[in-house]
């Protein structure tokens, strides 16, 4: 394990092709070395990256048409690869006015056509986060009607109703929604629309390119000479895959590394009061729950998720080992988000989970659970493991690396699911569409960026409509007040345990300015940090 992820520098500078530098020594100076659990990472492609650390690749890679500022996340979206955009007067149709001065890392100038190209092709391509496009009507048959580049600077946006505006350009932050070198792509095109190139290969127009990714080890950025913003202040990140904490921490204080991501609460205690280190504390909008397969005869009865509600003992977790690092809640929606439940309708109460399993009729339960190899998730997979062993229910942890669970739980073949769950983009659909809809549960339908069907259950039909009914409400109480009333319903009634949002613990060394992990609604921001 030391040997795959706890790179030496020396180990470094060869990987990098740069300049050796001595073991042990401080960092080069215009070089982040990042130490993280990067074994989520499946694919770079802008039109398929789903997972947290695909995003810190390609939100640093590629511009959108809106994006944030890292210095001021609360002001919302911004103008990025478009200056300025208008809403026609039914809503359907908004024009968007791209900026003339942004280039692709190949030295192609970034135009509507290459937009439209972008979107046409997720949607075409079909992959999981593609329902952050196809919730506005657009599908393969149609997009290219729908989405279309009249001329070189005019975008023009179709959609099949009308949406709250803020809606749809909360929508276009997320990842799936960058903009490709058309011209680039099509030239590795294959029968795939670029998807196998795009994989580990990238033709954004974002302050970073990416030079290399070696899947379980790194990720090596390079800046973009192309860029048309202001040049990042480091024009190298490599991101190491460190999974182990104690070995973050190790290299943290060395010099070896300058961003440790994953510190367990004790390692941050241990290095409390270092006058090298500094620790930033971020509330982001990660989630930490449990999805039950409604195919398991024992899971699909309501009284035994109930009990496993009751059987979790929240802030025991919140106290002991995730002390600092995650709050206690039991919401689908993050705090800071429009309409978030801040509520704890379950507490740790043995006697009423321990009726409601007798109640049940279920004796001996044998379930298994898909855990990622993370400190945390076995944390508290094992405190779940003990507490449901106390009423009846034996659970097998299958332990695997991210993408390993992922792909048992997008393929529904899971019985308990522990994972994270963070926004794709800052709205409050963003978890309601994909924790609180499932409009086809059929194993045909295919639709794995819905959470509600990866756990096989059949949302009742008002929910269903309460969901789509929020997102073209135009009044933000009103819409504040719908979401409310979801949750309300989604905590007593789904199979899901929703248990704690991040508190995220960055420990760096203390020359590191400039670091925005990005908050409860997007991720890292390299180009913004200095040293």
């Amino acid at each position: 394990m030391m040997h795959r992820s706890g790179l030496k520098a020396a180990a470094i500078a060869a990987l990098m092709g740069a300049t050796a530098m001595p073991a042990l020594a401080d960092t080069p100076p215009n070089m982040l070395i990042v130490a993280s659990a990067i074994d989520d990472l499946i694919t770079l492609d802008p039109a398929e990256a789903f997972e947290f650390s695909a995003g810190d690749v390609v939100d640093n890679v590629y511009e959108k048409l809106v994006s944030f500022d890292p210095t001021d996340l609360e002001a919302g979206y911004q103008p990025s690869l478009a200056e300025s955009w208008e809403v026609s007067e039914d809503g359907t149709e908004i024009t968007f006015t791209l900026a003339e001065d942004h280039v692709f890392a190949s030295g192609n100038p970034v135009t509507a056509n290459d937009a439209a190209y972008s979107l046409q092709r997720a949607v075409k391509l079909d992959k999981t986060p593609s329902f952050i496009l196809t919730q506005f009507g657009f599908t393969a048959d149609n997009v290219e009607e729908r989405i279309t580049a009249p001329d070189e600077t005019t975008l023009v946006l179709t959609l099949d109703q009308p949406y709250a505006v803020s809606f749809v350009l909360n929508c276009l932050t997320a990842t799936i929604a960058s903009v490709v070198d058309s011209e680039t792509v099509m030239a590795n095109a294959g029968d795939d629309m670029g998807n196998t190139w795009l994989r580990n290969n990238s033709a954004g127009s974002g302050p970073y390119m990416l030079q290399s990714w070696t899947p379980d080890e790194s990720y090596i950025l390079q800046a973009n000479e192309n860029y048309s913003g202001e040049a990042p202040a480091l024009p190298r990140i490599v991101v190491q895959h460190i999974p182990e904490s104690a070995t973050q921490r190790l290299q943290l204080e060395r010099g070896d590394i300058d961003v440790a991501r994953d510190l367990s609460p004790s390692d941050i205690a241990g290095i409390e009061g270092s006058e090298d280190i500094k620790v930033m504390d971020e509330l982001r909008g990660r989630i930490q729950y449990w999805g039950a397969n409604q195919k398991s005869d024992v899971l699909s009865n309501p009284q035994v998720i109930e009990a496993m509600k009751w059987a979790t003992d929240y802030q025991g977790m919140a106290d002991s080992f995730l002390s600092g690092q995650y709050n206690v809640h039991q919401a689908f929606l993050p705090e800071t988000f429009l309409g978030a439940m801040t509520d704890t309708p379950y507490s740790f109460d043995i006697e009423k989970a321990q009726a409601l399993m007798d109640e049940s009729g279920v004796e001996d339960a044998a379930i298994s659970m898909e855990v990622r190899d993370d400190q945390i998730d076995l944390g508290i997979a094992q405190s779940l493991q003990n507490t449901w062993g106390q009423i009846g229910i034996e659970v097998e942890l299958n332990v695997g690396t991210g993408a390993q669970t992922l792909d048992v739980y997008r393929s529904r073949q899971h019985d308990i699911y522990l994972g994270a769950w963070g926004p794709d983009y800052p709205d409050p659909n963003t978890n309601a569409g994909t924790f609180a809809y499932n409009p086809d549960n059929s194993d045909e339908a295919q639709l794995t960026g819905l959470l509600a069907w990866r756990n096989a259950w059949a949302v009742p039909e008002a929910m269903n409509e309460a969901t789509q009914a929020a997102v073209t409400e135009q009044d933000t109480e009103a819409r504040a007040e719908q979401y409310m009333a979801l949750q309300e319903e989604f905590a007593q009634t789904a199979p899901f345990g929703i248990m704690f949002q991040q508190v995220e613990q960055n420990a760096m060394r203390s020359e590191v300015e400039g670091w925005v992990a990005g908050g409860s609604i997007t991720s890292v921001f390299y180009w913004a940090v200095s040293k």
